[in-house]
């Protein structure tokens, strides 16, 4: 299987990271930030630097939007994975022509509220994991995973 592993660098990242035992096991690619601790924790991985900040800029959503078709185009993978945040959004909304499936693993921090590229990500989401029961209540039809750390 092929995997393409979208995330924000940083604690996004981190969470990525515990699931190696998984992911390892299937070609993959990635794709975040360009920070110190993305390049230092993959190095050795084939990965695409997304254009950052994502936070509410609109410009770096439409060049991430250029990088989501690029790389879908060219890894073509049969699943994206994301943890978050904003860089995952394209992805997840241009996977249609490519037939990828999706999962989405909300991040452990955010017990109370739903985050927004995770009310952005739902609609087009094939499987939406959460890691607490009360985000359940959050995201119709989520399946509770429990803690990834």
């Amino acid at each position: 299987m092929k995997v393409l592993l979208v995330c924000s660098s940083g604690g996004h990242l981190t969470q990525l990271m515990q699931l190696q035992p998984w992911w390892q096991e299937h070609e993959r690619h990635w794709v975040t930030f360009p920070t110190e601790d993305a390049v230092s924790k993959l190095e050795g991985e084939d990965v695409t630097w997304a254009h950052h900040p994502t936070t509410r800029s609109v410009k770096n959503l439409a060049r991430n939007s250029v990088v989501a078709m690029r790389t879908m185009r060219a890894f073509r993978p049969d699943l994206v994975v994301t943890t978050g945040a904003a860089v995952a959004v394209p992805f997840f909304w241009l996977k249609r022509p490519f037939r990828a499936s999706t999962v989405y693993l909300e991040v452990f921090d955010r017990i109370d509220t739903p985050t927004l590229t995770g009310r952005l990500c739902r609609p087009v989401t094939d499987l939406f994991l959460v890691q607490w029961p009360e985000q359940q209540k959050l995201y119709r039809e989520s399946v509770l995973l429990g803690e990834v750390w």
